[in-house]
């Protein structure tokens, strides 16, 4: 779908996600994310850089079990993540837009929970290479959770929290040789009503993953 189709759509609120391709499994168990190797630090934050062309091919098993650990994942005892949040709230919910669903990633078990069986890649985003890039993550700001935090500071709070995860997909891809870009410029409400959310998540930002395509 063309950048302009998209935004004519959301003008209208009639943004809308794809039927899925192929069958949504309820639990994506994730094989435990390899700890080792990869570029030293100072290498791949030479290497960072965002990419606005993906091939379509699917991250393997073990590549979206990576990504997803060095984004948002527990790691250390006590439930800590790889990426900081004010007062440990752990605010975020990390979505993943996958061609036969929608999923949350759960990261004290390290798994993928269907959320809505729909390919909601295309609305990720008003750019046209959301539709075809293997995977888009959504950042979600669960507010509940910020209880300890002034009303007026939670979106802010939220957003440091949701950009340390951000550079954390940016310098695991990379070290992997994959390609990323953030965006922030997406239909917020489209996305939410796709996912059902309650009015205090909010959107913040989504990300593109997938193998560059060398174009």
């Amino acid at each position: 779908m063309s950048t302009l189709t998209k935004l004519a759509l959301g003008l209208m609120g009639h943004l809308r996600p794809a039927p899925p391709l192929g069958d949504a499994t309820r639990t994506i168990a994730l094989p435990p994310a390899d700890r080792t190797g990869g570029l030293p630090l100072m290498a791949a934050l030479a290497a960072r850089h965002s990419s606005r062309a993906f091939l379509p091919q699917a991250l393997s098993p073990q590549q979206l079990s990576d990504l997803l650990w060095a984004a948002w994942g527990v790691n250390r005892d006590g439930g800590g993540r790889t990426a900081p949040s004010a007062l440990d709230a752990q605010e975020i919910d990390l979505y993943v837009a996958l061609p036969a669903g929608a999923y949350r990633y759960d990261a004290p078990s390290h798994a993928l929970q269907l959320v809505v069986a729909q390919d909601l890649r295309r609305i990720t985003g008003y750019q046209d290479f959301v539709d075809q890039a293997p995977l888009d993550l959504v950042f979600v700001a669960d507010h509940t959770r910020m209880s300890l935090v002034p009303v007026a500071q939670r979106e802010s709070y939220a957003s440091v929290a949701a950009g340390a995860i951000a550079q954390n997909v940016y310098l695991w891809c990379a070290s992997a040789g994959l390609a990323t870009v953030i965006r922030a410029w997406i239909d917020r409400q489209a996305i939410a009503d796709a996912l059902g959310l309650p009015h205090d998540h909010q959107v913040l930002l989504s990300q593109t993953v997938g193998l560059p395509s060398g174009t």
